[in-house]
């Protein structure tokens, strides 16, 4: 019999010695991106639409009636409405599932255009492989009736099992129609008539911000001001006296330099780290080692001597080692330090992901790391 026990101890020291002085670090511009692919332009967005029917013509894979009496409901609702009455009538139908229809109807779809939509089980349907949706309504949340689906779904996954196996891949109970829905009703905006229009950062940024502000106004002088880090305002004026959706076609693809804070994004539970190339650290020493026991156990039987009378008896033997990592040194970091040259150092040292993410919960707690850390 062997048994075998480890406890392991990491022990992280961070000696801060820096009152050296901070520099500040002019970091290099980003690389120019396109204005339309860093704002939202105001009422240019998509909307979401929901929706409820049945998926015919499953094969024994659809909703229980007994179990989910709203498809039983739904039902006799649908065939009453064609002019069949069954109430009264038990239903053992298993070919029939009751779903949620959702689809997301894009800015400025015209009636006639099609969407697609996505089709998911509500009750304990098993799968909706080779099934069909009925005609459903899609509402917003207004109530309003924006679109119409239906058609023959198709499902990624699937389900199969016997007697003593299973097997399953993807979702069987979730599938799409391409191009399953039909637009009957338009979300009303007449962007040509507008007198103003407000640009919506997606990273909200001071510097940012008037970047896209000072590049517009060199095409079209007072056309933008700066609200807010997060808006710029386009309106018509001395400097600009056209239509703002021309304005629009014409600073779309207009490049900015795009600025942001320096930011560590960590997810602990996946000890993922993310860094910014605006991360610098002042002056700083960190030594990072690790402290592993390993305590074996290697039993061993003893046996006595043939027709003595004793009995066989088990010894105990433990084996103790100990790695204090002494190879380990100190590593010191300058001020002003890269993020290049700040993973080079620490990957020196050794560190894995999730011990990283202890030193850089430690740099910040020295003062030494400037910059923002998000956890998520």
């Amino acid at each position: 019999m062997r048994s075998f026990t480890r406890f392991r101890a990491r022990a992280l020291s961070l000696v801060s010695a820096a009152v050296l002085g901070c520099g500040l670090a002019v970091a290099p511009a980003d690389a120019a991106t396109r204005i339309k692919d860093i704002v939202d332009v105001e009422n240019v967005r998509s909307n979401q639409l929901v929706g409820y029917g049945l998926v015919v013509g499953l094969a024994g894979t659809g909703d229980r009636i007994r179990n989910v009496p709203f498809t039983e409901e739904t039902i006799q609702a649908m065939l009453e409405r064609m002019g069949v009455n069954i109430r009264g009538t038990t239903m053992r139908t298993e070919n029939v599932a009751a779903v949620s229809v959702t689809a997301t109807m894009p800015p400025f779809a015209r009636a006639g255009s099609k969407i697609d939509v996505q089709v998911s089980a509500m009750g304990d349907a098993t799968s909706l492989q080779g099934g069909t949706l009925l005609v459903s309504s899609l509402r917003a949340l207004d109530g309003e009736i924006y679109a119409v689906a239906q058609g023959p779904v198709a499902v990624s996954g699937f389900k199969a099992q016997g007697a003593a196996a299973r097997i399953t891949r993807g979702v069987a109970t979730s599938a799409r129609i391409a191009g399953g829905a039909i637009i009957e009703r338009e979300v009303p905006y007449a962007l040509k008539s507008a007198t103003s229009l407000k640009l919506a950062l997606k990273n909200p940024d001071f510097t940012t911000a008037h970047r896209i502000a000072d590049v517009i106004n060199m095409q079209a002088p007072g056309a933008a001001e700066v609200l807010d880090p997060a808006t710029v305002e386009l309106r018509q004026g001395a400097g600009y006296g056209g239509p703002l959706v021309e304005l629009m076609a014409r600073i779309e693809n207009l490049p900015v330099d795009v600025d942001q804070p320096a930011r560590v994004v960590i997810n602990e539970a996946a000890g993922t780290v993310v860094m910014g190339a605006d991360v610098r650290v002042s002056p700083v020493a960190i030594a990072q080692g690790g402290l592993t026991i390993a305590v074996t156990e290697t039993p061993i039987a003893s046996q006595p001597e043939p027709f003595s009378g004793g009995q066989t008896t088990v010894l105990p033997r433990t084996s103790i080692d100990v790695d204090d990592g002494g190879g380990r040194s100190l590593a010191v970091l300058n001020g002003g330090t890269s993020l290049h040259t700040l993973v080079s150092g620490l990957n020196a040292l050794g560190v894995s992901p999730r011990d990283l993410i202890t030193i850089l919960q430690a740099l910040k707690g020295a003062g030494a790391l400037q910059a923002e850390i998000e956890v998520q």
